[in-house]
């Protein structure tokens, strides 16, 4: 007798930071969503692995990323984090402490994903857009540009502070290129957002651009100024398909983006790099609603999803599209809303209703 073979089982490693303020509502959410949704997660197991991390580490123990954290970070298959940071807890200097961009450079997480996508028509503040009307991705470059300047010292004395902006081929080329293999996945649209009529650096960057554009036939490439495209998302957000653009315009156009589908709470995001990727919601740590219960879950879960599309599996694949469908029905419904988007679900019955609809 021939004893059939077992099939192979992959298990993932999830290192998850809840951090500060409502990271860790959301967070704890969307671990039940992914705990709920594994059965369907053919030949595939997931392990999570909590760490401290953010404002709260910092006032503890003196480092708001600490080295086991930051290690566990890089070994894991993924990481999902909550949010990270508190206004009033500051480095000497005052700036407001931002571990989550340490990873970002630490592991070079290029590639940050801002999916923007309706789920109801009572949403969007633009009411002629009905459900998935408003569907586009911002791909922003998340390890260099302007914030390349965060960590230099200045003296305040001299009378001037300059930050530089920092754009090099490698970066933008590969930021690009991932722009582009977004589009082909999709609607086979990729616009840059840059600012080429004034700055040398976006001149650089556009030129890139239409390099990387060549080697991709079938994807219509073109341009637009970032204040241009600030008044674009609002007047017709339906015809953009994947934008690409620098790290400071990306991280002013993602929360432009957010509003126009119901605010940061419906907002995912990953900041993916070739062997390490971070997953977590749009929205920052929100102190003064933490704890109370009414946070919105759903750009977690999203994120969520996100990774399980990562892993590239079709077990995970299937695992994500579950999400995204279950999302999507509760959506449907607008009663189903947390106080953020005018409703008055509690962040675990929002997600209780997302695992009964998987």
């Amino acid at each position: 007798m021939i004893s059939e073979a077992k099939p192979t089982v992959r298990t993932f490693d999830i290192a998850v930071l809840p951090g500060d303020g409502i990271g860790v509502d959301v967070t704890r959410e969307a671990v039940r969503v992914l705990k709920a949704v594994a059965p369907a997660l053919d030949g595939i197991n997931l392990s999570f692995h909590a760490y401290n991390v953010g404002a709260a580490e910092y006032l503890r123990s003196g480092n708001p990323l600490p080295a086991d954290a930051l290690e566990a970070c890089g070994k894991a298959d993924a990481v999902l984090l909550g949010a990270m940071g508190l206004p009033s807890v500051r480095w000497p200097d005052g700036k407001e402490m931002t571990p989550q961009l340490d990873l970002r450079e630490k592991f070079q997480l290029y590639c940050g994903l801002r999916p923007i996508r309706l789920y109801h028509e009572q949403d969007t503040p633009l009411k002629r857009y009905k459900a998935g009307e408003i569907d586009f991705v911002i791909v922003r470059e998340s390890t260099e540009g302007l914030f390349s300047a965060r960590l230099s010292q200045t003296d305040a004395a001299k009378g001037e502070v300059c930050d530089i902006m920092r754009i090099t081929r490698a970066g933008s080329e590969r930021v690009c290129r991932a722009a582009f293999e977004q589009a082909m996945q999709r609607r086979k649209h990729c616009t840059l957002v840059d600012k080429a009529n004034v700055l040398p650096s976006m001149v650089y960057f556009r030129s890139v651009f239409d390099d990387v554009a060549k080697e991709f036939p079938a994807v219509k490439a073109d341009h637009c100024y970032v204040d241009a495209a600030a008044l674009y998302l609002v007047q017709r957000p339906h015809t953009f398909d994947v934008i690409v653009t620098e790290n400071m315009f990306g991280d002013i156009l993602s929360d432009l983006a957010a509003g126009l589908i119901g605010g940061m709470g419906m907002a995912p995001s990953a900041d993916i790099g070739e062997t390490c990727a971070v997953f977590q919601p749009s929205h920052g740590s929100a102190p003064d609603i933490a704890g109370k219960g009414i946070a919105n879950p759903i750009a977690t879960i999203l994120s969520a999803a996100l990774m399980l599309e990562w892993f590239e599996l079709p077990g995970a694949l299937n695992g994500a599209q579950r999400i995204r469908h279950a999302v999507e029905t509760v959506l449907a419904d607008p009663a189903n809303r947390t106080p953020d988007g005018g409703g008055n679900l509690t962040t675990t019955q929002m997600a209780d209703k997302v695992i009964m609809s998987l």
